[in-house]
């Protein structure tokens, strides 16, 4: 008997990342409208129809799934891609306007009287700074390979120099989050990336 053209497929589980997506608009829902201290595992799970195994399998923790939908845009979804001082410049602001405003704001405050070594914390350097710094390594690495940029045997630091200062700000407090901060951030690794000498040839680490 010859196997019917038109049967529908079965209709199985939605893809990954069709899953991550609800999960992560109802991880967002549950912080603008009620804030960290009730986003749970189980609640985006029972808002989103995810189950909890998905959403595991996606984020380690709470405060992971929470700086991911916090930070919709950055830094795992931005483009490494275009001119250096434009894509820094972006993912700087992209970066501090997601902590300078709203929930983003109490996030902060959060991190800034939390633990170093606070799950909270822990996410946010995992998620945010180190991701966002191997962001920034692609950009780079492009740049060089236009021939933009000199290459650096040094990139490491000049990396921990880039992004450090948003981390410090953030959980200092001492000084505000915000575009000209962000702007002056990729002014500043530009200039830094842009002299082929070491660091030491430019009077820095001395």
């Amino acid at each position: 008997m010859s196997q019917d053209s038109h049967t529908p497929p079965k209709r199985g589980r939605p893809p990954s990342r069709a899953a991550r997506a609800k999960a992560l608009a109802a991880a967002r829902t549950i912080l603008l409208d009620e804030g960290l201290g009730r986003l749970t595992i189980e609640a985006v799970a029972a808002r989103s129809g995810v189950g909890k195994p998905t959403i595991y399998r996606h984020w380690a923790n709470k405060s992971e799934l929470a700086m991911a939908a916090l930070l919709p845009d950055a830094p795992e979804d931005v483009a490494v891609e275009g001119r250096l001082e434009t894509a820094l410049a972006d993912q700087m602001r992209r970066l501090v306007s997601s902590f300078a405003k709203g929930r983003g704001r109490q996030m902060a405050f959060a991190l800034a009287s939390s633990d170093p070594e606070s799950e909270l914390a822990r996410a946010f350097r995992n998620r945010v700074i180190l991701s966002s710094r191997e962001a920034g390594r692609g950009l780079i690495a492009q740049a060089v390979e236009r021939g933009d940029i000199p290459a650096r045997a040094d990139l490491e630091v000049v990396l921990d120099m880039i992004y450090a200062p948003i981390l410090y700000r953030v959980l200092a407090g001492h000084a505000p989050l915000d575009t000209g901060f962000a702007e002056a951030l990729a002014r500043q690794a530009l200039a830094l990336l842009s002299d082929e000498r070491p660091l030491a040839k430019q009077g820095i680490g001395r």
